[in-house]
């Protein structure tokens, strides 16, 4: 292929055009708001269903390829096996792929929509308890690691077992052929591929840091400003970098095992502090109710407009937006730990397992909030609806050890996003550098320093809303890629199979 090795023009033209986004809002936040709330507004109007129906091409593809005549086919070659034991490779999929997102909305979502539902029950009903835990399922459930696996699933295997390089771009060889590839359409699929990795990346930096200015206020009176906005995104920037340029094995997946650990003794902890039964009665009826549901659930979109229209801007589409986004950094960090395993393997560890652990995470964390307002008739709701950041603080502070767990939790709040950003920073480099399994430190420093400072932007010019503008904008084209890739693996496949 004719690519030069250190794939300059991919990385320059990004960082050039990074950069030129940085200084516009820096320079003029006002005209970069207004044109963030424009292209919102269009996004979702205009191409709403097209999230919504790639994002469901994406869970019918996983789930027939793996139950195929292809499941069985190594992601490797033939007598490769798995490189990472399950255990670890569970954790670095559940960190990279969820992320702060699962704490930032852990009890914050049910309890938004427990207050404000557009589907029929009456706000703070029993009912509306019930549809908030089953739409929080929907949203964490099959559709966002569906997204990473269209991706995981060709790179790995054509980074593995054809030894192409580690480039989005290498996905779709058997599509358009290697002189394209190597040209002006393989730069452009991993421009976009880099743009959406920002975009992904950049979004739960925001978040994150909002819901830890939110912790630290309410665990030590820490003020919410910009200015520790700001502090804190440079801490994280440090953390993030820092274990990127460590290298998987020594840093990315020590931090991976040690977010896991975390994680387990915080929801153990709330488990037996908490509403216990309720918890599992929750887990129970959630998943019947998220399996009996899928399918109109996944189709549902608002044609006469109305509440259910804000509620898809706000949510389901922002969040389909948001994985399509994440998927190319997801999608290449998880190709990049996934070497041996077979097309049936990959797919029940990245869907299933990863599903069964988000849907655990809302049973345990979103019951423990609803108990608060459904049996103890207290009032936490109202503030997450002004900001949703403060939920899982407003729910810690009725339980016993509540105090002790929020420090926890600003602990665990820091690890995620670390394991996310540091894969994402790992990722950014490879794509800069010609998919190099171990790219350059530098590259690494410079692309986390322009996340960092993307992420200031955005929440100085209009916080959250922003936050979701950017993740929605990078994913609608990167949307088209991702369907084109599955045609390009199943291509690949069969060219496989008939030659032997």
């Amino acid at each position: 292929m004719n690519k030069s090795p250190e794939g300059g023009g991919v990385y320059i033209i990004s960082i050039a055009i990074t950069i030129a986004i940085v200084l516009w809002g820096l320079v003029s936040p006002q005209s970069f708001g207004a044109f963030a709330g424009m292209l919102n507004g269009g996004l979702t109007k205009y191409y709403g269903w097209g999230y919504m129906l790639t994002m469901n091409i994406f869970v019918v593809f996983c789930i027939g390829i793996a139950f195929s005549r292809f499941g069985s086919a190594r992601l490797g070659p033939e007598d490769s096996r798995p490189e990472y034991s399950n255990m670890s490779w569970f954790a670095m999929l559940f960190s990279a792929g969820m992320g702060v997102g699962l704490v930032f909305y852990g009890a914050a979502e049910p309890l938004f929509h427990f207050g404000s539902l557009p589907f029929g029950a009456a706000p703070g009903s029993t009912q509306a308890a019930r549809d908030a835990i089953r739409i929080s399922f929907f949203h964490w459930g099959l559709h966002p690691w569906a997204g990473y696996a269209v991706i995981a699933m060709p790179l790995s295997y054509y980074q593995f077992r054809h030894n192409t390089p580690g480039l989005i771009s290498s996905i779709f060889i058997p599509l358009v052929g290697e002189e394209k590839v190597g040209g002006a359409f393989g730069k452009t699929v991993d421009i976009l591929a880099i743009f959406a990795t920002l975009a992904g990346i950049t979004t739960s930096l925001g978040l994150g840091t909002l819901q830890l200015n939110s912790g630290l206020n309410e665990i030590f009176s820490v003020p919410k400003s910009a200015f520790i906005q700001v502090a804190v995104i440079a801490a994280l920037a440090v953390l993030y970098t820092g274990s990127a340029a460590l290298g998987i094995e020594r840093g990315i997946k020590k931090v991976a095992d040690f977010n896991l650990w975390v994680c387990l003794t915080l929801m153990l902890g709330l488990f037996i502090v908490g509403p216990s039964l309720a918890m599992i009665n929750s887990l129970m009826t959630g998943v019947g109710d998220y399996i009996s549901g899928l399918v109109s659930e996944s189709f549902t979109l608002a044609p006469y407009g109305g509440e259910y229209q804000k509620f898809l801007d706000g949510w389901t589409l922002y969040y389909w937006a948001w994985w399509i986004s994440w998927a190319p950094f997801v999608g290449s960090f998880v190709a990049r730990i996934s070497r041996g395993r077979t097309i049936r393997e990959f797919v029940a560890g990245v869907l299933i397992v990863p599903a069964l652990g988000s849907f655990t995470w809302f049973s345990i964390f979103g019951t423990s909030a609803l108990h608060l307002e459904l049996v103890r008739k207290l009032d936490i709701s109202a503030s997450v609806l002004k900001d949703v950041s403060v939920g899982i603080f407003e729910m810690y502070k009725y339980y016993p050890l509540g105090y002790a767990m929020s420090v926890v939790m600003l602990v665990l709040i820091v690890t995620f996003f670390v394991t996310s950003a540091n894969s994402g920073t790992f990722v950014l480099s490879m794509l800069s550098e010609h998919g190099a399994l171990n790219p350059s430190k530098g590259k690494m420093a410079v692309w986390g320093i322009l996340m960092a400072a993307l992420a200031v932007v955005l929440l100085l010019s209009g916080g959250l809303q922003n936050l979701q503008t950017v993740s929605l904008a990078a994913a609608a084209p990167f949307s088209v890629v991702m369907v084109c890739a599955c045609v390009s693996f199943v291509r690949a496949l069969v060219k496989e199979a008939d030659k032997r």
